[in-house]
């Protein structure tokens, strides 16, 4: 079972103060004192909720990845394997990657259990970063797509276009998984999503913080932060994490 999930921001070394600077202010959170063998770890903790977005420092690349708490990540990494994933390493906590590429933690669960709220801009437009989506290709669409339903054992779903299929976690939980097929095959990557009451506002705040404005959705607005990472904005009730209701 697993208990909680965190979203990682990856993004490379040389830019992580900067990158973590504006997570924090953007999610309206405190950024921890760097950890690890080498000060590649900081936290995003929140307001009176518990911590479900970290920071690490990456020699190379950037985008985001999954870690899942849970009471025996060993037993984890032998369910994941079983289902076909790659174990990479044991470094106190397992580290994994699904048949199609992408990286993942099974970590202790410290009895996280305060789900955060939305944060608020200065203008009142709510946002909750609450999503990582998974870009696959054509490919290893199905197979990444049948992990993650089996491995979480999470509600599995078509999204709300053809390329979008959904792994929803209960309601306390505060990370969910969109995986979202590409139209040509490259290696599986990920992003971070925003659930927005109002993009456009949400989007202002970014940029005032120093994003830059990537291109247009049909219900998604792409960004990049100041240290390069893609990131969207999405028309979602920041407080379900579903589309509103038309």
């Amino acid at each position: 079972m697993i208990r909680w999930t965190y979203a990682f921001i990856d993004r490379p070394a040389e830019q992580f103060t900067e990158a973590a600077s504006f997570w924090s202010r953007v999610t309206g959170t405190h950024l921890t004192a760097r950890r690890g063998e080498h000060a590649e770890f900081a936290t995003l903790l929140p307001i009176g909720a518990d911590a479900c977005v970290k920071v690490q420092a990456v020699n190379e690349g950037g985008g985001a990845h999954l870690d899942f708490s849970v009471d025996d990540p060993a037993a984890l990494a032998a369910r994941a394997v079983a289902l076909g994933a790659t174990h990479v390493a044991d470094l106190g906590y397992q580290v994994l990657r699904s048949p199609g590429g992408m990286l993942f933690c099974a970590v202790p669960w410290h009895d996280e259990f305060r789900r955060p709220m939305a944060h608020a801009t200065p203008d009142g437009a709510l946002s909750r970063l609450d999503q990582v989506c998974i870009d696959v290709g054509p490919d290893a669409y199905d197979a990444e797509v049948a992990f993650w339903g089996e491995l979480t054992g999470w509600e599995s779903s078509f999204g709300s276009r053809p390329e979008f299929h959904v792994v929803t976690p209960p309601a306390e939980l505060p990370v969910r998984i969109l995986l979202q097929r590409l139209q040509q095959d490259r290696p599986t990557s990920a992003h971070l999503d925003l659930a927005c009451s109002d993009i456009d506002g949400v989007r202002a705040w970014h940029e005032k913080c120093g994003a830059t404005h990537v291109a247009d959705g049909a219900r998604w607005v792409v960004m990049r932060d100041p240290a390069g990472g893609v990131y969207c904005l999405t028309a979602r009730d920041p407080k379900t994490g579903g589309l509103p209701a038309r």
